[in-house]
């Protein structure tokens, strides 16, 4: 486990509300993933959680020193919480992924390898998940959402609502930035210029608790969102040639 004073390559956020009992053992599977390959902190975006959340990791604080907590005093959204993360991210490689559990951290090391790989024309690594552990009609939901939004936006992602992905952090605070930008990351970044890679993740059910999220609260944002993200992608002009005259 590096200290608080080593430099750190990667840098994995998990963004969380009300996930209490899920903190302890995701961490110990994040830490089993990666001890011994990656100089490497953990931060944990505490969205304002009003369970025991906050005191859950304070007392793995004490134990882990490259164990990070920071908390919105209000929930600000997933999107907010994964920037707030990656703005104070140290590494310069970020790879996310859900605090519910879903989400299997032995996949990290898979998805942090092909970034480096990938050299700098690759600008994200999404996860892709398969045997997914859903209800049925949450699956339907996420199926014509992602066959909509493939459609319109021609990312080329069958599955952007997988919470494992890793990113350069640098690229990624070159997106334009609004509510919703982590369901549309591979389209912003093809936008951008970079490729994308993919990794397949076994999906699992979550630890414990329920979903934060709905269908019919994010329904309509999810349109209004995908039609603004269609409009940036086709507002976007080539890069001119820049000399600098002396």
């Amino acid at each position: 486990m590096p200290s608080s004073d080593t430099e750190v390559a990667v840098s994995i956020v998990v963004p969380v509300r009300n996930e209490a009992d899920n903190v302890a053992p995701l961490i110990a599977e994040i830490a089993a993933a990666l001890d011994g390959r990656w100089a490497y902190e953990i931060i944990y975006v505490n969205d304002g959680s009003t369970d025991a959340t906050a005191e859950r990791l304070a007392g793995a604080m004490k134990e882990r020193t490259n164990l990070r907590q920071l908390r919105h005093a209000k929930s600000a959204g997933q999107s907010a919480a994964v920037r707030s993360g990656v703005r104070a991210a140290r590494g310069a490689i970020v790879a996310t992924l859900d605090g519910d559990g879903q989400n299997n951290p032995v996949f990290l090391p898979d998805l942090i390898s092909a970034l480096e790989r990938g050299g700098a024309r690759v600008g994200l690594i999404a996860g892709q998940r398969v045997g997914r552990k859903d209800t049925g009609f949450k699956k339907l939901q996420s199926r014509v959402a992602n066959a909509v939004r493939k459609a319109i936006l021609k990312d080329g992602t069958r599955d952007t609502g997988c919470g494992l992905k890793a990113f350069r952090r640098d690229v990624f605070l070159m997106m334009p930035y609004f509510d919703g930008l982590h369901r549309f990351l591979p389209a912003l970044m093809r936008r951008e210029g970079f490729e994308i890679d993919y990794v397949d993740v076994i999906d699992r059910p979550r630890h414990s608790g329920v979903s934060n999220y709905g269908f019919f609260d994010r329904l309509w944002i999810g349109i209004m969102d995908l039609c603004g993200v269609w409009w940036l992608i086709r507002r976007k002009k080539p890069t001119p040639d820049v000399t600098e005259v002396k």
